[in-house]
């Protein structure tokens, strides 16, 4: 039986599962409704989308590493409070979804949690997601995954706070030792502490440098002072500005924070590493991410986040 866009809207609305389960269930069943509500009941999706409702913007950013240093993977599954997110269970489930994302070949989330979960091969990691959610009694929420390989060179790691921020950066090096790993951890610290949005200049878009300058301009033309100096003045302020900016968002033009002289910036931190080591070091890239990163959070202090856990 042809399985319709319609009859999965209509599983959809009937139970609250997600697209792709909806369709899977349907074709189990080969398009029987009442059918496949139950096996999505079976599967524990129908009543995990019971608390989907609920806003999930805790939890923990894992980093993970292969043992050679050449591949890496970073990811976010959320929680709905922090109390979850300390929990060994569900930071033993974040380590599995890591693992996931290590090898998977998907190119976005949906892909993801449509594949086969590894560590049980009769669910997708959306179906093992679910069942997650009910046994932690929280919604779940796998935010986000990146991989970064270097095979000319390493991926560097670092996690703060337990996992409130994970960082990992793409080090391209012909010498590794404990002076360029330590290198390579310092950056890692400084891209969470700094949170930086680009590597380095080249990667600042020509879109986005004339748009700070229109945004800029705007502000000096409704200054009576600043709006009255001539062109090539009011031009030289926007560079000025817009450079002062650069250092700011991108790594390698930032000002390294263990810099003793509080001048040396992250480009010649590096730099004189690699002197120093007789090495070739490039900074290719970084990942960042801090959980709950744009998400609406709860408003709840400790004692009722206990409360709630013991009234579940």
């Amino acid at each position: 039986m042809a399985i319709t866009a319609g009859m999965v809207k209509e599983l959809r609305e009937m139970t609250g599962a997600g697209m792709m389960d909806c369709k899977k269930a349907l074709t189990q069943c080969e398009g029987d409704m009442d059918k496949a509500v139950e096996f999505l009941r079976e599967k524990g999706l129908a009543t995990a989308q019971k608390k989907a409702g609920r806003i999930a913007a805790e939890g923990v950013a894992q980093v993970l590493v292969s043992a050679d240093g050449k591949k890496a993977v970073a990811v976010e599954v959320n929680s709905e409070t922090d109390f979850v997110a300390k929990n060994e269970k569900f930071q033993a489930y974040v380590a599995q979804v890591a693992e996931q994302a290590m090898d998977t070949t998907a190119a976005d989330i949906d892909a993801f949690l449509a594949e086969t979960w590894k560590f049980d091969e009769t669910k997708t990691v959306n179906e093992a997601l679910a069942g997650q959610v009910a046994v932690i009694g929280e919604n779940l929420k796998i935010r986000r995954f990146q991989q970064v390989a270097e095979e000319n060179g390493f991926v560097a790691s670092y996690t703060h706070m337990g996992g409130k921020i994970g960082v990992l950066v793409d080090i391209e090096t012909d010498v590794v030792n404990d002076a360029v790993k330590e290198m390579a951890k310092n950056v890692a610290m400084q891209v969470a502490a700094l949170k930086p949005q680009y590597t380095d200049r080249s990667e600042v878009s020509a879109e986005y440098i004339a748009h700070e300058k229109e945004i800029l301009l705007a502000q000096i033309q409704n200054d009576p002072k600043e709006s009255q100096k001539p062109e090539k003045v009011i031009n030289g302020m926007i560079e000025g500005r817009i450079n002062k900016e650069l250092k700011e968002i991108c790594l390698m033009d930032q000002v390294y924070v263990k810099a003793e002289d509080g001048k040396q910036t992250v480009a010649k931190y590096v730099a004189e590493v690699a002197k120093a080591n007789s090495a070739k070091i490039a900074i290719k890239g970084f990942v960042r991410f801090e959980t709950g990163e744009g998400l609406e959070k709860k408003n709840e202090d400790f004692a009722a986040e206990v409360a709630a856990q013991m009234n579940k």
